[in-house]
């Protein structure tokens, strides 16, 4: 019995006799009749019932044609499925990073999105979090990595860490704690608003009453720390951006503390948006490779993992 046979045997049962279901199918009448023969000889049953009007279904042919038109079915679903995996391997995503995730971790990302998808395409478009919602409200972009994401209601937001921030000084600095309230004595370089990072320490910096020294107003993460590293001013940065810079003598971290300054890290998506499947893939391999530089990674001192908690 094979798929041919079953899609004649459907076609005749609806037709209600073989000439018409000859013509639907664009097959000889004598083929169409040798097919369901056939049929009927290897299932030993007669599943027609013939006479001068046509052919009606016998009892057994009344079961067939109830599992055939499930078995069909299937097969085209199964096709389609197979159709659009295949196109969809070959497809196209486009995502979003901020630069500091981009710079540290962004290579590890896409290396693993292109052991998942051989075929398909990736375009990584790298932005602070203000462009990096505009490309998801314009559709330029499907998933985005944004830090310190405001709750839009246009948006499906995600925390998944929060990280600490400290105040980045030159090289040949000892490294020493500083209380927020002492932040005033530094002379800072700070992005612009409305840089998230910039509107987070200004938030804090407000909370706890300490008039802000900014001398520069920089919006790369690059160039920022270069005029750091020439004596040019301090900074507060990610941890996760500058772990690096410190670990090779390049610049000197001093946690802030009293209170301390957090930024987190959302998984952000339009809400009214359907990911597609080469975007589901992407979000889980974001949260598989950052939760284990979170938890038991290079992260792990100066971060905290935060999607279990938001799921219990």
């Amino acid at each position: 019995m094979d798929i041919r046979e079953l899609r004649s045997f459907v076609k005749v049962a609806h037709a209600g006799g073989f000439s018409r279901a000859a013509r639907e199918l664009f097959i000889a009448q004598p083929a169409l009749s040798r097919q369901i023969a056939k049929l009927e000889e290897q299932l030993q049953v007669e599943l027609f019932n013939r006479h001068g009007r046509g052919v009606e279904l016998t009892a057994a042919g009344s079961r067939l044609l109830e599992r055939a038109e499930v078995m069909l079915r299937y097969m085209e679903e199964t096709t389609d499925h197979v159709r659009n995996s295949a196109i969809e391997e070959r497809g196209h995503l486009a995502i979003g990073l901020p630069p500091s995730i981009g710079a540290t971790v962004g290579p590890q990302l896409i290396g693993r999105f292109r052991e998942r998808w051989p075929k398909a395409s990736l375009h990584a478009l790298e932005g602070q979090s203000t462009s990096l919602q505009e490309w998801l409200l314009s559709g330029r972009i499907e998933v985005a990595l944004v830090y310190n994401q405001p709750l839009l209601e246009a948006f499906d937001v995600r925390p998944l860490f929060s990280e600490r921030m400290i105040l980045v000084g030159p090289p040949e600095e000892v490294s020493r704690s500083v209380r927020i309230g002492a932040l005033s004595e530094y002379p800072l370089i700070l992005p612009g608003l409305p840089h998230s990072n910039r509107r987070l320490v200004e938030q804090v910096a407000v909370q706890n009453g300490v008039q802000l020294n900014i001398i520069f107003e920089v919006d790369s993460v690059g160039l920022t720390k270069k005029l750091v590293s020439e004596g040019m001013g301090y900074s507060i940065i990610a941890h996760a951006a500058v772990q690096e810079d410190i670990s090779k003598g390049l610049l000197v971290g001093h946690p802030i503390e009293r209170p301390g300054i957090r930024s987190t890290v959302s998984m952000t998506t339009l809400r009214d948006r359907r990911l597609s499947r080469l975007a589901l893939s992407w979000e889980k391999i974001v949260l598989e490779t950052l939760e284990e530089l979170v938890t038991v990674g290079a992260w792990a001192d100066a971060t905290h993992w935060l999607v279990r908690e938001a799921s219990q």
